[in-house]
């Protein structure tokens, strides 16, 4: 989280800057800088990412060398969740809370004949781009960690367009259906990334039906009368 939060600062510190030695009048340089900093905020978000995996690696050496069996209590695979599902809250609390702060009031949306769906919208985007974050960070440190550079750049890639999607809204029906569908795919990528097949899914079910077969027989075992000698 703290990681996301620096690259956030940079990010706005360039916009800022840009904003201010640019000609504020102009409607369309101004959005253009918008864009800009949209972009340049991504970069540093990856870049950040790409420096956290390189502090965890040096981590899970030190964790390894002090261990009892030579080998880290945490896979590389476990802190690339958490750190991508960290970088996904973090980025979801900045995405929403102007938006909630904004609910409050006062005034009504749509009162100038903008979108009702505004609240809606804007919540199933920040899940997706918290989804999309958590995928992210498993993606990149395996890419990371096995040298898919082509992967690398496809993380930055989807990045880069979920971001740009979002300035289609209000028009929500060409950004919200498109970032859905790059969230299901890189969730579905990630899930094979982890280790994840058809075949551990069905035995992941099968294990909890037997479980639920086991405990029925256990509660109706306790049940039944002690058999008298």
């Amino acid at each position: 989280s703290f990681f996301w939060l620096v690259s956030l600062l940079l990010a706005s510190l360039i916009w800022f800057i840009s904003v201010h030695l640019s000609n504020q009048d102009d409607f369309q340089l101004q959005y253009g800088l918008l864009a800009f900093g949209a972009a340049v905020s991504i970069l540093l978000q990856e870049a950040f990412r790409f420096a956290y995996y390189k502090l965890l690696k040096k981590a899970d050496e030190g964790l390894a060398m002090i261990s009892e069996d030579g080998q880290s209590p945490i896979s590389l695979k476990q802190m690339a969740y958490v750190s991508g599902l960290s970088f996904g809250i973090m980025s979801g609390v900045f995405s929403v809370i102007n938006i909630l702060a904004d609910s409050i009031g006062p005034g009504i949306v749509g009162i100038h004949g903008d979108s009702p769906h505004y609240f809606i919208t804007s919540a199933f985007l920040t899940m997706a781009l918290v989804f999309l974050h958590t995928s992210w960070g498993v993606i990149f440190f395996d890419a990371c960690e096995k040298k898919r550079y082509w992967s690398l750049g496809l993380v930055v890639i989807s990045h880069l367009v979920t971001s740009g999607l979002t300035f289609l809204n209000p028009w929500y029906e060409a950004s919200l259906i498109p970032i859905y569908v790059i969230t299901v795919s890189m969730g579905v990528w990630a899930f094979i990334t982890a280790g994840g097949s058809l075949h551990s899914i069905l035995t992941c079910l099968s294990c909890k039906q037997q479980e639920e077969e086991e405990s029925r027989v256990m509660v109706y075992s306790a049940l039944q009368l002690p058999v008298e000698d």
